[in-house]
């Protein structure tokens, strides 16, 4: 199971570049601007979330500035209504808890059941700013190094303007 410090070694032994800024613990966006990182702009909004049968599970990585409407997700990703999915399905998908939802997430994901949806904005940001599977710590890495390392890990990945 990959936590923090399992991270930060992914990321070294890959050989990708990265800043990590280690802070206190925070669990909205609010507390995250609070802390004031140099890169504020590009952090990451992340909502895991079901379909209604619970069969289907995603990972939406958005703009902390932007809201979700998950109505209109879910049709435009064919998955009918969407709700946030339970604390225990996040620990069982994604080895997470509350608070520190992250793309990082999805190297816990052994069966690769979670589908990762990007708002098409980050694409044009050079870097993303997201935990390290733990809310006491921020990395900023360039987006295309993230693409990648979910795409590598064998995530599905869809790019949609949320």
């Amino acid at each position: 199971m990959y936590q923090k410090d399992d991270v930060r070694e992914f990321l070294d032994e890959k050989q990708i570049s990265y800043n990590w800024f280690d802070h206190k613990a925070v669990f909205t966006i609010d507390e995250m601007l609070e802390i004031g990182l140099e890169k504020e702009e590009d952090i990451a909004k992340n909502l895991f979330l079901r379909d209604n049968k619970g069969k289907r599970h995603f990972l939406v990585v958005i703009r902390e500035d932007k809201q979700a409407d998950l109505k209109s997700l879910g049709e435009k990703i064919g998955a009918g209504r969407l709700s946030f999915a339970s604390e225990e399905r996040l620990m069982k998908y994604l080895g997470l808890t509350k608070g520190s939802v992250t793309p990082f997430g999805v190297l816990n994901d052994t069966d690769c059941a979670v589908e990762v949806i990007f708002d098409e904005d980050f694409r044009n940001l050079d870097a993303i700013g997201v935990h390290p599977n733990d809310n006491t710590a921020s990395v900023f890495l360039a987006f295309s190094d993230l693409v990648q390392i979910i795409e590598e890990h064998g995530n599905s990945i869809t790019f949609l303007s949320l």
